[in-house]
């Protein structure tokens, strides 16, 4: 467990990285100073323009030198936010001591120039103020403070109250810039800044020249300024070995390690999800108060109580302008992912404790959630649509996004039902448990279909939404079924002989029915990318679609079936046995160690069960007892017996766990 100490360091780590975020974030929110027009300003130019419009040549010199100047400044535009995101990114990934040196060197130039407009801002009122009340009452504020007259100084519409406050944030000012600079630390420099920063303040108690107080803030600013650039000119050799010892360190270690093992401990030092999740929040909640202030301002001048259920109308409007504008930058929706891998972590371990298995699969889970929303939000443009059509985007993303986290669900609880019916585990509550949550993977997309269909038209995206939903019940319901046989055949008092084959026969029809929706979804995606919205992300998730879901699994699943019908006609070469040769034999299956009612013949002269036999030659061909060739090859009699082994071991080794993983771990608990 970290202590308190280390919790609150890492935090303040997480915070000096968001500031960065937010630079890049609004510079992506002007589009890198490119300008975007929507369709409705394109069609709105048509209609006043018209389709035609006819440019004399005397202006044709005129509409080329605004359209150049126009090239010009937006390219100008696009490089400068360009070095500001790139600026932003390097000052991310620096190590904490270098982001404090840059934090300090950043707050000293936002101090000088505060220090500036505030000296500004405070001379231009006291000349205005100083002017009105000569021509009244002619004297200055240093008679007033000569003469002691506090009630000139402290006068709320007087100059004097305004130099003191003055005097008071000048002096602040002075303090933090003389503890955050990073220039010399001079004994007499240290006394000369708050001379400097109070300056102004100290002349406008004078009687100087109107031009030379106007002027003294200018002057006042110079040190600090000097201060400032100096900093800036003795510090560019070592930002430049910086930026080298980087540029090596990155290079030794992925020419030791691999690139993904430097992506890798760069995400683990950055400790990007937790820098993003902040970023998303602080920018939300930002978002929020400003709601809220015009929300207020509006209730205000209208003067009227709301009502509860305006107040909901008002909260729920609230909720959708806060997720709108919380996926409208790349770095936004990069955000929104990490908080959403954070809940859908969370639920993974919430499930993991009702299931009361061990916290390896739901590890994966926040990952794979917040890749596929990522990927859902770049494929269907999110950044791109106007507000009300980015809501309902987002919303069919959140719907597409539960019904893959039922299939990561499902993931969990199907080794833990095959564990507990293959195991005979006599605990009660686990069986229920488990079947709990079966229960609920069938209920909820069940429901989950009917308030869609009820609420909405047919659409690609409906459909889409329908078929991982029906995907996910079905492979619920064949795992049930799987379980129940399990079940049953750990109360059977004898072998039963046929449960090989009905399991596979479940699993055939659950796996087809995978691969028809994996075809389905397929073709939607087409029609999708081709009559309503295409893109190259879309195009290219399309043909990883179809190699890993449609090829991959087809051909898997042709050479399991391939691989089960030769095991199948290998076991059918050889002799049954009869009922007579059993009884004499009276022993038990070598493979399995249970009764044999039934039994094949071996060419040694070997007795076993026919389904124990059959799974024994997915491994290897070989006796399990004598070590002999179980059958003979008919079609290369020149090949001797080790050689066509070898070759049918090498065929055959990974079927059993290719196929019936659990069929194994049912009979060796036997």
């Amino acid at each position: 467990m970290m202590s308190l100490r280390s919790k609150a360091l890492v935090l303040v780590e997480v915070l000096l990285r968001v500031p960065p975020l937010f630079v890049v974030d609004e510079f992506l929110k002007i589009s890198l100073g490119l300008p975007v027009s929507t369709s409705e300003e394109v069609s709105l130019l048509s209609t006043v323009t018209g389709d035609h419009v006819d440019i004399s040549d005397s202006d044709t010199n005129y509409y080329d030198a605004n359209f150049y100047n126009a090239f010009a400044l937006t390219l100008l535009k696009f490089f400068v936010c360009c070095l500001g995101c790139m600026s932003a990114l390097c000052i991310f990934v620096l190590y904490t001591k270098h982001l404090i040196i840059v934090y300090l060197y950043l707050m000293s130039i936002g101090i000088v120039f505060v220090s500036y407009w505030t000296n500004v801002s405070a001379i231009k009122q006291i000349q205005a103020l100083t002017l009105t009340i000569t021509s009244s009452h002619p004297s200055s504020i240093l008679e007033d403070i000569l003469n002691l007259n506090v009630k000139s100084l402290v006068d709320l519409e007087g100059p004097g109250i305004l130099v003191i406050q003055n005097f008071a944030i000048q002096f602040i000012l002075a303090v933090l810039f003389r503890n955050v600079h990073l220039g010399p630390r001079n004994a007499t420099l240290e006394k000369l800044i708050p001379m400097s920063f109070m300056a102004p303040s100290f002349l406008a108690m004078l009687p100087v020249p109107p031009n030379l107080l106007h002027h003294s803030p200018v002057f006042s600013a110079l040190l600090p300024l000097f201060l400032v650039k100096y900093v800036l000119w003795t510090s560019g050799y070592d930002v430049i070995q910086v930026m080298y010892g980087g540029y090596q360190h990155g290079r030794l270690f992925v020419s030791h390690n691999g690139l993904s093992a430097l992506v890798e401990t760069e995400w683990m030092r950055l400790n990007v999800p937790c820098v993003l999740r902040v970023f998303w929040v602080m920018r939300v909640a930002e978002q929020a108060i400003l709601l809220l202030m015009d929300n207020y301002d509006e209730d205000a001048d209208d003067g009227l109580k709301v009502s509860t259920l305006l107040a909901v109308q008002s909260l729920a409007s609230m909720a959708k302008s806060l997720l709108v504008t919380g996926c409208e930058t790349i770095t936004a929706v990069l955000g929104m992912t990490s908080v959403i891998s954070f809940f859908c972590h969370y639920i993974g371990n919430f499930f993991q404790w009702i299931l009361l298995t061990d916290e390896e699969e739901d590890k994966s889970i926040g990952t794979v959630s917040a890749i596929l929303f990522y990927i859902l939000a770049l494929q269907t443009g999110l950044t791109s649509l106007n507000p009300e059509k980015r809501f309902i985007r987002l919303c069919r993303n959140f719907c597409l996004l539960f019904t893959a986290l039922l299939h990561f669900l499902h993931n969990i609880v199907n080794p833990m039902l095959m564990s507990l019916s293959a195991s005979h585990n006599p605990s009660t509550h686990r069986h229920v448990r488990a079947l709990g949550v079966c229960a609920f993977l069938i209920i909820f997309p069940i429901s989950l279909l009917v308030y869609l269909w009820s609420q909405h038209s047919i659409s690609t995206w409906l459909l889409a939404v329908s078929a991982f939903s029906i995907e996910v019940i079905v492979k619920v319901i064949v795992s049930l079924m799987i379980y129940s046989l399990f079940l049953f055949d750990a109360y059977r008092s004898t072998f039963w002989e046929q449960l090989d084959d009905y399991v596979y026969y479940i699993r055939a029809f659950g796996n087809t029915i995978e691969f028809c929706f994996g075809i389905f979804l397929f073709f939607n995606g087409a029609w999708i990318l081709l009559f309503e919205s295409g893109g190259a992300i879309r195009a290219a998730m399309m043909c990883i679609h179809a190699y890993f879901n449609i090829w991959c699994e087809a051909r898997a699943g042709w050479s399991v079936f391939m691989k089960r019908r030769t095991a199948v006609n290998k076991i059918n070469s050889l002799r049954e046995a009869s009922a007579d040769q059993l009884h004499r034999l009276d022993d038990v299956c070598a493979i399995c160690y249970q009764e044999m009612h039934s039994a094949k013949i071996t060419r040694c002269n070997h007795f076993f069960h026919g389904v124990c036999l059959r799974k024994w030659l997915y491994v290897q061909d070989r006796c399990p007892l004598c070590h002999d060739i179980l059958y003979k090859i008919d079609n290369d009699p020149s090949k001797d017996n080790s050689e066509a082994g070898n070759e049918e071991n090498s065929n055959n080794q990974n079927l059993l766990l290719e196929e019936e993983p659990d069929l194994l771990l049912n009979e060796g608990v036997r």
